[in-house]
């Protein structure tokens, strides 16, 4: 076993302050490891990063039929709650013949900044639909309204939970050693780092394959490139270098510092960890990975944003960044 090695530099003035510790995982499809840092085998929890997997039932079991691809990518989204989101997530909802109190996600305020002033002014209360995690939800009660069964969607015996499950370790390769529950109150279950890579590979390779999961793989990994706007939101790393990247990408993040990539053109999965969590630390570091990768341009000024991002003051004066370790970009 491996430990976790540096992969995020961040510097105040010319010195290194802190240094962003983790474990990255680049897979083919078969489970070959192109290349890793740290601990390939480390145990984690992918959080939101596995949304694209916890779908998988809604298409496979047909349930999906009737939605559209702007609702498939909202069912793998971690959304900023911006007014196409929600205003999507209650479609969807009332479609169902359900309203908000169905979801179990719990109520989240907008990270909108501009909405959220103005739900504040205006006094309307914050409601599970701006849950970052209410299209997944949205999607696990349309799989059990499909099946028939209790919309107790989150409790882990619920047969959604036991086929997102079966779905999860089939793509990661491996029996999950168990679950918490995520911050959106679903079970999330854990798997070594390079499974949770390969799922991505797969993901990726999946074109072309007959089997219900690839094609149902492929209608999500589509929906997602074709719509990154809803998979996260104006400004976020995960709709902003998706635009510019050079070939298709899906980037999709997970809490505390976890990051994920599935690179259709080059067949690869990419996973990644900081073992601290920070959040900013990864998004620095799998940024740097596409561009070693050959899938974004370091000189982009999008790309320059999220690959060395500078660090304010409240004064509004640049005082230090973030940057990759040396040799992870290339």
């Amino acid at each position: 076993m491996s430990d976790p090695v540096l992969l995020v530099e961040a510097t105040r003035g010319p010195f290194v302050e802190s240094r962003h510790i983790g474990h990255a995982v680049i897979s083919r499809a078969d489970g070959t490891i192109v290349e890793s840092w740290g601990n390939p085998d480390e145990l984690v929890f992918a959080r939101s990063a596995a949304k694209v997997l916890q779908a998988l039932p809604l298409v496979e079991s047909g349930a999906s039929a009737g939605l559209s691809s702007q609702q498939l990518a909202l069912a793998c989204a971690s959304h900023l709650a911006e007014w196409r989101h929600i205003a999507r997530v209650r479609g969807w909802l009332a479609d169902l013949g359900l309203d908000e109190h169905a979801l179990y996600c719990g109520p989240q305020a907008s990270r909108d900044e501009q909405l959220a002033e103005d739900m504040i002014r205006e006094g309307e209360p914050v409601t599970p639909a701006f849950n970052w995690c209410s299209g997944k939800h949205s999607g696990f009660l349309t799989v059990a309204r499909h099946l028939g069964v209790s919309l107790d969607y989150v409790d882990i015996d619920n047969p959604v939970q036991k086929a997102v499950r079966e779905a999860f370790e089939d793509m990661t390769g491996d029996v999950s050693p168990g679950f918490g529950f995520d911050g959106c109150s679903a079970p999330n279950f854990v798997s070594r780092l390079s499974g949770m890579a390969a799922a991505m590979a797969r993901v990726a390779a999946a074109d072309g394959k007959s089997d219900v999961r690839s094609r149902a793989a492929v209608t999500l990994r589509d929906a997602m490139l074709a719509h990154p706007e809803m998979v996260a939101g104006s400004g976020r790393l995960d709709t902003e270098l998706v635009r510019v990247a050079k070939e298709p990408v899906v980037l999709k993040s997970g809490a505390d510092g976890f990051y994920v990539a599935v690179l259709p053109k080059q067949k690869l999965g990419v996973a990644l960890k900081i073992a601290g969590g920070a959040d900013p630390g990864a998004m620095v570091a799998i940024t740097a990975l596409m561009v070693r990768l050959g899938v974004l341009d370091a000189a982009n000024p999008v790309v320059r944003r999220f690959l060395t991002p500078k660090i304010m003051n409240w004064a509004g004066l640049e005082v230090g960044g973030l940057r990759p370790a040396a040799g992870l970009v290339g």
